[in-house]
């Protein structure tokens, strides 16, 4: 039990990589709060958690309200009275295509999601780890590292969370606060579409694996035990490291 009687908060939670994670994170003995803007699904994931005997709730959060991580952070104190895990996995893709074709507010709202998000919840939840420690994991992506062509602005808002993830490192290290990122290539999640430019055909899943020396498609689980690693006191000496899940991709 890696994460026992740890208190876990889990943005995004409520499918796709987020939901491996929650219960992962259960089955390793964390207390975990499904957090996702879909109320019903992070409902559904939790009560599957608990329903396989693990301890978890649910909270529909909006990541990019100040009031509603509030009430979430509230909710979690309430029920478990402290948190030693945050991830920050709630993202918004952008549809492949030209950087042209982005209007402003899907531009706004690529970067709401993927970064003002760790900006709020850094704000509402890190103060709560300050005395005894405690772990960030951020899920930035490959496309910060080997950016792909027509992602621009989704690239730009993942680079945007690997510099935050290495500059929060060095600043809350001496609180004892560790902040790493994890960088996945492409899975198949609720995302994956629009990264594929809309239409999800053998061809364009064949094109992608193509670039991924291991041969296949990143899977949730996958992410989940990077996360979980870096989660635990396993990885108690990492801090500040930008962690490629990409079976190789980026070599």
């Amino acid at each position: 039990m890696r994460l026992q009687d740890k208190v876990a908060i889990i943005t995004g939670a409520g499918s796709g990589f987020g939901e491996a994670m929650a219960k992962l994170f259960a089955a390793e003995g964390a207390k975990v709060v499904v957090s996702d803007i879909n109320g019903a699904a992070a409902a559904a994931v939790a009560k599957s958690i608990t329903d396989d005997g693990g301890v978890a709730i649910s909270s529909e959060t909006d990541v990019t309200s100040a009031a509603d991580i509030a009430a979430m952070t509230k909710q979690t104190l309430d029920n478990f009275q402290k948190i030693d895990v945050l991830v920050n996995n709630a993202g918004m893709p952008q549809r492949n295509g030209s950087m042209f074709d982005v209007d402003e507010d899907t531009f706004d709202k690529i970067f709401e999601v993927n970064v003002k998000s760790l900006f709020l919840t850094t704000k509402a939840i890190v103060p709560h780890m300050l005395e005894k420690g405690g772990n960030i994991v951020n899920i930035s992506s490959t496309a910060a590292l080997s950016p792909r062509p027509g992602l621009t602005w989704y690239n730009a808002s993942k680079g945007a969370v690997l510099t935050m993830s290495k500059s929060m490192a060095v600043e809350l290290a001496p609180k004892q606060v560790r902040v790493n990122a994890l960088c996945p290539v492409f899975a198949h999640t609720p995302m994956a579409v629009e990264f594929m430019g809309g239409v999800d055909t053998q061809e364009i899943r064949d094109k992608f694996v193509s670039t991924i020396p291991l041969g296949r498609e990143n899977t949730p689980r996958d992410l989940a035990h990077a996360a979980l690693w870096l989660a635990s006191d396993d990885a108690s000496f990492i801090t500040g490291v930008a962690l490629e899940v990409d079976g190789g991709r980026c070599v």
